[in-house]
C-alpha cells in the first residue's frame, strides 16, 4: 500500500531568511573590478561527486583560477581518496569523486563556506553542495560581492528562491543556475523554432526520469556514527538535528524529502527545456499523484509520481518520475513537445521533427512540416564546459548569463510546486505573479520552513 508523504516534512528546524555573519560583508563594494586579461579566482563550496565535475570543467578554462575548496567531508577538501570512508565506497561507488588534481598557485582548504566568503581576492563561488544549503550559501555570496554559479535546483522551497534573486539584483551580482541545456546551441535553436510556431502550437509536453530501483533503492540503514572528519552538523545546516546515515549523506540525500527531491533533482533540467521551448513563464495549475508503491528503502520521497502542470495559455506539460521502470517512455530523445503541426523529441544531441497527419473528420492533406533530424553542431558537447564558459564571460560582461537566477527560479518553481501537490493531495491553482496558491492556504504554509538557528535569511 503506497505511503503517503508526510507534511511533516515541510516543517522544522530554526527561522526563515542572509545569515548573520554574511551580513557583516557590505556586499557589491567588495567586488573586485575584473582587468580583461586578468584570472577569474574561484572558491569551490561542495566538491563531491557535482562539485567536482564543475571544478574540473572551470579547471578547462585557462581564465578561471582555483583558489579556494570547501566542503564539510575533509578527504574531499584535501583531495585525498585514500582517506574516504570504506562504507562510503562500498555504498556509491563511482558517485566517489576522481581526485588528485595539481592546482595552479596556493589553494584555500576550509570546512565553513563562511572563510571562503571572508576572502576578499575570490571573486565568485561555485556552489554544489545539497540543495537545502543553495539559498543561504547564495545570498550569503551575494552580499560578500561574489558572484555565483549554483547547482540546480535553484532551492528547495518557492520562497528562498525568490530570495535568491532578490540578493542577486539587490547586490548586482551575476548568478548562473546549473541548469547547462540553457547553453545548448541545439536546444536554443530549437527553442526559437517553437516558439516562433513551425511546429504549430504545443498543446502537451512530456518528460520522463526513468531508473528502476527495485527492490532495494538506497537501502536501509541505521544511524550511525558521522565517518572521521565528515562535519554531520554542518551538513545539516538549517534542518533539523538528527542522527547520521549512511544512505543520506554525502550522496543520497536527493531521496529525502528534507534535503531534496528526484523531481527537483531532474524535473528542473526537463521543465526548464519545455518551459523555455513553450515560451512559458508558469503555470497556472498543477496535480501531483504518486508514492511509494515498488521500492523498499528508506526514502521519503516517491518511487513513482506523476505530475501535470496546466498553463493558461493552453497547454499540458507532464512529468513522470518512475524509479520503479527504466524502459523507455518516449519515441526517442528526452522530453516530447507534441504540436498541431508535428511532434518534436529532443535532447542535447539531435531533435527528430515527425509531421501530424489529418485525423478524425479532417481533409487529408500533405503535411505542412516536412520531417527531418537536426544533430548538434558539435556533436555530443560538454554542455557544462559551455555553460561554465558563459557564466566567466558574463562576469566580464556584466550582462545576465544563459541560466539566469530568475530562469532557475522559475523553472525550481514548478518542481517544487508538483511536491507540494503531492503532499497536499490536491490540484492547485498558482498566481506566478505574487507566487501564491489561490485555492489552498494549507499549500501556501509550504511555500517555506523554519529554519534550525543560528542559520537564517537575514
Amino acid at each position: 500500500m503506497a505511503e503517503k508523504l508526510s507534511r511533516r516534512a515541510f516543517h522544522t528546524a530554526g527561522a526563515a531568511a542572509v545569515l548573520a555573519a554574511a551580513a557583516r560583508q557590505p556586499a557589491a563594494s567588495a567586488a573586485r573590478v575584473l582587468g580583461a586579461n586578468e584570472r577569474i579566482r574561484l572558491g569551490f563550496i561542495g566538491v563531491g561527486n557535482r562539485g567536482t565535475q564543475l571544478l574540473h570543467a572551470f579547471m578547462k578554462h585557462k581564465d578561471a583560477q582555483v583558489a579556494a575548496l570547501c566542503d564539510v567531508y575533509k578527504p574531499y577538501v584535501e583531495r585525498d581518496a585514500s582517506r574516504v570512508d570504506s562504507r562510503l565506497i562500498k555504498s556509491l561507488g563511482g558517485r566517489i569523486p576522481k581526485m588528485g588534481e595539481h592546482f595552479d598557485g596556493d589553494v584555500g582548504r576550509y570546512t565553513d563556506f563562511r572563510h571562503v566568503l571572508d576572502r576578499k581576492d575570490i571573486d565568485a563561488v561555485v556552489i554544489a553542495t545539497p540543495d537545502h544549503w543553495h539559498a543561504i550559501q547564495t545570498i550569503a555570496a551575494c552580499q560578500a560581492g561574489k558572484d555565483v554559479y549554483v547547482e540546480k535546483p535553484l532551492s528547495v522551497t518557492i520562497y528562498e528562491g525568490r530570495k535568491m534573486v532578490e540578493a542577486a539584483r539587490r547586490n548586482k551580482r551575476v548568478v548562473q543556475v546549473g541548469t547547462h541545456r540553457r547553453s545548448s546551441p541545439l536546444y536554443r535553436s530549437l527553442a526559437k523554432r517553437t516558439t516562433a510556431g513551425e511546429f504549430g502550437k504545443i498543446c502537451v509536453s512530456r518528460a520522463y526520469r526513468l531508473s528502476n530501483m527495485y527492490p532495494n533503492g538506497i537501502g536501509r540503514e541505521r544511524p550511525a556514527n558521522p565517518p572521521p572528519d565528515f562535519d554531520w552538523d554542518l551538513w545539516l545546516g538549517p534542518r533539523p538535528e538528527r542522527p547520521f546515515q549512511y544512505n543520506i549523506a554525502p550522496y543520497k540525500f536527493r531521496w529525502w524529502q528534507l534535503y531534496s527531491s528526484q523531481m527537483a533533482n531532474w524535473g528542473v533540467h526537463y521543465l526548464d527545456a519545455i518551459r523555455w521551448c513553450c515560451g512559458e513563464l508558469a503555470p497556472s495549475a498543477v496535480c501531483a499523484m504518486g508514492g511509494r508503491f515498488g521500492v523498499n528503502d528508506d526514502r521519503t520521497i516517491p518511487d513513482t509520481m506523476e505530475v501535470t502542470f496546466q498553463f493558461a495559455s493552453g497547454r499540458l506539460a507532464i512529468f513522470g518520475q518512475y524509479e520503479t521502470s527504466s524502459n523507455p517512455a518516449l519515441a526517442s530523445g528526452e522530453i516530447e513537445l507534441r504540436g498541431l503541426l508535428a511532434t518534436v523529441y529532443a535532447d542535447t544531441r539531435a531533435y527528430t521533427v515527425i509531421p501530424e497527419r489529418p485525423g478524425q473528420f479532417q481533409k487529408k492533406t500533405k503535411p505542412r512540416v516536412k520531417p527531418e533530424k537536426v544533430r548538434a553542431d558539435q556533436g555530443n558537447a560538454d554542455l557544462t564546459l559551455l555553460h561554465t564558459r558563459n557564466f566567466l564571460d558574463c562576469m566580464r560582461t556584466r550582462e545576465k548569463p544563459n541560466a539566469d537566477i530568475e530562469i532557475g527560479h522559475r523553472s525550481t518553481s514548478m518542481s517544487l510546486m508538483a511536491n507540494i501537490s503531492l503532499t497536499i493531495g490536491q490540484r492547485l491553482q498558482w498566481d506566478a505573479e505574487k507566487e501564491r496558491f489561490t485555492n489552498c492556504e494549507e499549500a501556501n504554509d509550504l511555500l517555506h520552513y523554519e529554519y534550525r538557528k543560528p542559520w537564517s535569511l537575514g
